[in-house]
């Protein structure tokens, strides 16, 4: 396992960061001389403008994921039918990643299905610019992603004990409150894990954009592939993509450091648990039977 990790992940990456303080090649590649060129280069306006860009939409597409994702998650936890209802939610993988987009397209194209459905229902005159904008984009990567969201909430959700969400209910709490108060904080390593598989993947995307958004949704991913292909520009691509990793990084330690703390909690009350059942608990008894 070590050797596989050396081999496909560390020793791409540590290439990466050393191609990314090298200066350009004369046609292609890089010249083995030290050089902080692509590093200045990420100091410009437009590379800040796109940054910006990409970090908005992998954000909204988040929330909105994690939106449609939670009730989804709650309610297979709470269902008969679970098995068929994590079938409904794989089989979307069984279709090419390719396929999925380009029947988007058709949906969302001038003569789709959502431009015929408003013009017979007589909403619109003409009709709709839905492809190459940026809600395109969210659109469809919320569509893409969805599945990584669900999962981990599911597994979070299906195994919180739901007695505790009743007897906050009979101690006045309404719905809402129990659920933001009671579910969620008891669910946190699931929340962490689905946005993690949201966020990373959305902030490196590349080819949703291209195909769906077009140059007004144009994100790293994107810049990352036109500086390796058309400017042959392997330092700045190399930096390019040493940002998106480190952001992949950081989201990786703060699930990791969430997790923990979950752990941390987990074992404390077990802990306090075994001293109430210990002492605490047999003082309860004997105190309930004296009265």
């Amino acid at each position: 396992m070590a050797l596989w990790f050396t081999a496909f992940f560390l020793a791409p990456a540590l290439i990466i960061v050393a191609y990314s303080f090298m200066a350009r090649g004369t046609y292609v590649g890089v010249a083995r001389e030290f050089s902080l060129e692509a590093y200045r280069l990420l100091a410009d306006r437009a590379f800040v403008g796109i940054t910006l860009r990409t970090l908005r939409i992998a954000a909204v597409t988040t929330v909105i994921t994690l939106i449609v994702a939670l009730p989804c998650g709650y309610y297979m936890a709470r269902s008969k039918r679970q098995g068929l209802l994590l079938l409904l939610i794989i089989i979307p993988f069984w279709t090419n990643f390719l396929v999925r987009i380009f029947a988007w397209m058709n949906i969302l194209s001038r003569d789709g299905l959502f431009n015929e459905a408003l013009l017979r229902l007589g909403l619109v005159g003409e009709p709709v610019q839905f492809m190459f904008t940026q809600g395109a984009v969210v659109l469809v990567l919320v569509y893409m992603y969805l599945p990584y969201a669900i999962l981990p909430l599911f597994a979070s959700i299906d195994k919180f004990d739901f007695s505790l969400l009743e007897a906050a209910r009979d101690l006045g709490a309404s719905k809402l409150s129990a659920f933001a108060r009671i579910l969620l904080p008891n669910i946190r390593g699931g929340l962490a894990t689905a946005v993690l598989f949201t966020f990373i993947p959305t902030f490196g995307a590349y080819v949703v954009p291209i195909l769906v958004g077009g140059r007004s949704s144009y994100m790293l991913g994107n810049m990352v592939a036109d500086q390796f292909l058309s400017a042959r520009n392997w330092p700045r691509a190399s930096a390019i993509s040493l940002v998106i990793t480190l952001a992949t990084l950081a989201g990786v330690m703060l699930t990791m450091s969430v997790r923990r703390r979950d752990a941390a909690r987990l074992a404390e009350a077990r802990a306090v648990g075994d001293g109430g059942a210990d002492g605490s608990g047999v003082g309860a008894c004997a105190g309930g039977g004296a009265r």
